[in-house]
């Protein structure tokens, strides 16, 4: 009811859907870039062939448990330089960056480790033989990507945490380009260069992350903006309480995106056992899904930013609307995403193949993904506004019940049990996010009243 008021009200929030945005659409493209250099990816593969698109899925769908298991963790930055940006405490933004940079660099080579040496038992997954041979190689190539991966993301999230949003736009841009280029020349032979296929696609990835790395490392050693807390950085010490408070924040962040990827990772693994072609649907599905997702975790983001900007300075009224402002913004995207998933369902698929089979699950896929877009953006923008306030540890424990205990028993029953295939998975993934979202809105509701009593 109380969200249906606020919509009531909608003049009143039209400044903050204003500044929501400008802070928020450069972490948008940021985010969707992110997603379009795997898509450019699934794409370019596609068109080589089922199993080889059925591959990257499999691959794809490990990768990504570490991925955002390093990811992650980097975003407990976010918040904490946010609320002593707002603070005005610019000596403490400095030794944040120091610590995390530490921090990350530790905990991003024993990600590496870990992820690499799963790449030793993916035959043992249950997929297909000739699928899970051309995906272990491409897996190898795409964990050397994490190390330069993580450092990107603990630039970007320090720049985020002190408003700068713009720069992480650009260099994602620039990073696709790269990948693009990289992939038509390895995947498909030209320029002189042998035809790698599915691995030519892991080397391009490779190379456009090492591109996203260095050019924020330029930008932190030249551009003035960021140079000031680089050059403050360089002399702080190891701060054991301020590693402590990046643990605290980033780790609960990390395990929560990694239980809601498991879900997806673990929904993907049960539709391998069904063959390479709804394998190759669901990869399809799931990609278009995630551009949307990053979207809205684009505004999340900004969400981030803008909140932890009004708690440091105890406005809880624009604290408020800023949050609110945002989850408007996202029922309203996800609403017409959704109608488009509908309409679009047996359009969309081509973009990836051509194969008719594949095309048929995936378009029954796309349904599925429209149920939960409004579901999923909700969740997604209510994450951010509680990172915002730093009350990370609440969200892991809704994420272990609605992504776990709930989602994993309903995709087997319904998959399996009720014999409903690929889209009896997707529904316990569309449940579980519905359940989560409500839980996130309640949270908020009960931390918001909590402030303004005190």
């Amino acid at each position: 009811m109380q969200l249906v008021f606020r919509i009531m009200f909608i003049k009143d929030y039209l400044p903050y859907y204003k500044r929501n945005l400008l802070v928020a659409v450069p972490v948008m493209l940021s985010q969707a870039g992110q997603v379009l250099v795997q898509q450019v990816d699934n794409m370019m593969v596609g068109s080589v062939g089922t199993i080889e698109l059925a591959a990257a899925s499999f691959a794809n769908s490990v990768f990504i448990l570490g991925m955002v298991l390093g990811m992650g963790f980097t975003l407990g930055l976010t918040p904490l330089v946010g609320h002593a940006f707002g603070a005005g405490k610019h000596k403490e933004s400095s030794s944040l960056l120091y610590n995390s940079a530490i921090t990350n660099t530790v905990y991003g080579l024993f990600i590496f480790v870990a992820m690499y040496s799963v790449s030793f038992f993916m035959m043992r997954m249950g997929q297909p033989e000739d699928v899970a041979a051309l995906a272990i190689p491409y897996y190898r190539i795409l964990v050397f990507s994490m190390i330069p991966f993580i450092l990107f993301f603990t630039l970007k999230q320090f720049a985020e945490g002190i408003g700068d949003t713009v720069n992480a736009m650009i260099i994602t841009l620039i990073a696709n380009v790269v990948n693009f280029g990289v992939n038509y020349t390895l995947i498909f032979g030209k320029f002189g260069f042998p035809q790698l296929g599915l691995n030519g696609a892991g080397i391009g990835t490779l190379i456009s992350r090492i591109v996203m790395a260095l050019l924020f490392l330029f930008l932190f050693l030249y551009k003035d903006k960021f140079r000031i807390y680089l050059n403050d950085a360089v002399k702080s010490k190891i701060d054991f309480q301020k590693i402590y408070k990046l643990i605290s924040v980033g780790w609960p962040i990390s395990v929560q995106i990694v239980l809601e990827v498991c879900a997806f990772v673990l929904g993907a693994i049960m539709i391998g056992w069904l063959g390479a072609i709804p394998l190759a649907a669901h990869q399809i599905g799931i990609g278009l899904a995630s551009i949307t997702f990053m979207i809205v975790s684009g505004i999340g983001s900004g969400t981030t930013i803008r909140v932890s900007h009004q708690f440091s300075r105890k406005n809880f009224d624009g604290l408020s609307k800023a949050a609110y402002a945002s989850i408007h913004l996202v029922i309203a995207f996800m609403s017409f995403t959704a109608f488009l998933f509908v309409i679009l369902r047996n359009y969309l698929p081509w973009l990836y193949t051509s194969d008719p089979a594949v095309i048929a699950v995936a378009s029954q896929l796309l349904i599925m993904a429209a149920a939960f877009q409004i579901f999923d953006g909700l969740q997604v923008v209510m994450l951010g506004i509680l990172r915002g306030l730093a009350d990370v540890k609440y969200a892991m424990i809704i994420a272990l019940i609605s992504y776990i205990i709930i989602s994993l028993p309903l995709s087997y029953l319904f998959g399996f049990i009720l014999e409903m295939g690929a889209v009896g998975v997707w529904v316990g993934l569309v449940v579980s996010l519905g359940i989560a979202s409500v839980l996130f809105l309640q949270r908020f509701i009960k931390l918001y009243n909590r402030l303004i009593k005190q």
